[in-house]
């Protein structure tokens, strides 16, 4: 546990728990991130496989009956004092003069994934801080995650940054859970508007590189992507991956990059059809989008990770770091295995020395700064808070 706290009083702490019993789990994580201090807000980031009840009663027993309490079930929990963890409880918290924090929930069923990111962005309105971001936490199995950003884009506009990350299931039984006050609901939108006297900064990185020559989208709809250079996708990408469609494993595929004004955005490609020869995305690929296919070195994930963190504390100027909440891709985890996110963690501590950070490994991460669509993949998001 690591608590950071500026002159005036503002804090930000990270807790960690590996706690079998979910009760003690939660009052553990987070009673180690507030070290007896009164919140404005705790996240909580878990395993689905926790009683979700059980947990958010021990943690808001810790945080008191006027804390926002706020979070998601994950593919991995990251924290600065507990590294990468599966099966676990990270919490983050924040405190003390000149936060305010507000949030609100919306079930995407009943209004759509483009309303319910408008619903949510609400929470934003009459905010009078200096500094603010809208941070979403979304159920990452309900599709159209491109649709949140864009509703929650369509109120707060381009002057609110927007940060977070779609909740993840790691007992493989396809329902995520997000967590508002003290209820673990599924199929919903959460949105934190972050108010703040002292700057925020976002950093993205991803420590993925271009392999030329660059291809043109000329046919697709949504995620799925039907040509390349006016030819099947599938075919394409076989050709380029130099692989057979008869021995094609789930991942073969990899990734492509999006040709964007603020960089390359990344597209994870996970399934395909063999007979109308198209592949899918878990994210739009617009028609007449310029892409590339993308490869890693273990390296250079790890120096985008730093990167990512070294951005994020740039943006705050000279205000110093109080804490950083992470949204780290599970597919990261999967591309550099276990010895390699235990690497990409010591170099995040090693760029932001004793700030803590904290947060969770998900199935696509949100930052909206300038320009991009706003969904990210195989991507370290961060939120430097000063």
């Amino acid at each position: 546990m690591i608590i950071m706290q500026s002159a005036t009083g503002r804090w930000f702490g990270t807790g960690h728990s590996t706690a079998p019993d979910s009760g003690k789990a939660g009052a553990e994580a987070a009673g180690a991130a507030l070290a007896g201090r009164t919140p404005k807000a705790v996240f909580v980031f878990c395993s689905a496989g926790h009683d979700l009840d059980a947990l958010l009663a021990g943690v808001r027993a810790e945080a008191g009956p006027d804390a926002a309490v706020v979070g998601a079930t994950t593919l991995g929990e990251l924290s600065s004092g507990g590294g990468p963890a599966r099966g676990s409880v990270a919490v983050t918290a924040l405190g003390g003069d000149g936060f305010t924090v507000r949030t609100r929930v919306a079930h995407i069923g009943g209004t759509g994934h483009r309303e319910a990111g408008a619903d949510v962005a609400a929470a934003m309105a009459g905010m009078d801080r200096p500094h603010s971001v809208l941070m979403l936490l979304c159920d990452g199995f309900s599709g159209d995650p491109h649709e949140i950003v864009r509703g929650a884009y369509s109120v707060v506009g381009a002057g609110v940054p927007l940060v977070g990350g779609f909740a993840g299931d790691d007992r493989g039984t396809r329902r995520s859970f997000q967590f508002h006050q003290d209820r673990a609901l599924t199929g919903t939108v959460v949105g934190v508007a972050i108010g703040s006297d002292a700057p925020l900064g976002v950093g993205i990185a991803h420590g993925w590189h271009r392999v030329e020559p660059p291809m043109v989208v000329t046919r697709s709809d949504g995620g799925r992507i039907y040509e390349l250079d006016g030819e099947p996708a599938l075919d394409v990408l076989l050709r380029k991956r130099g692989l057979d469609s008869i021995n094609l494993g789930p991942t073969d595929l990899q990734s492509l990059g999006l040709s964007r004004r603020s960089g390359v955005d990344i597209r994870v490609v996970h399934g395909y059809d063999e007979k109308d020869r198209s592949v899918v995305s878990g994210a739009t690929v617009p028609q007449g989008a310029l892409c590339w296919l993308m490869d890693s070195e273990r390296q250079s994930l790890i120096e985008g990770a730093e990167r990512s963190c070294a951005e994020a504390v740039e943006m705050l100027g000279d205000a110093e770091p109080l804490g950083v909440f992470t949204f780290n891709c599970a597919g990261r985890w999967g591309a550099l295995g276990d010895d390699g996110v235990q690497e990409e963690v010591a170099g995040m501590r090693a760029v932001l020395g004793d700030v803590p950070f904290g947060g969770f490994y998900t199935m696509g991460e949100i930052a909206r700064v300038r320009g991009s669509l706003g969904t990210h993949a195989l991507t370290l998001v961060t939120l430097a808070v000063a």
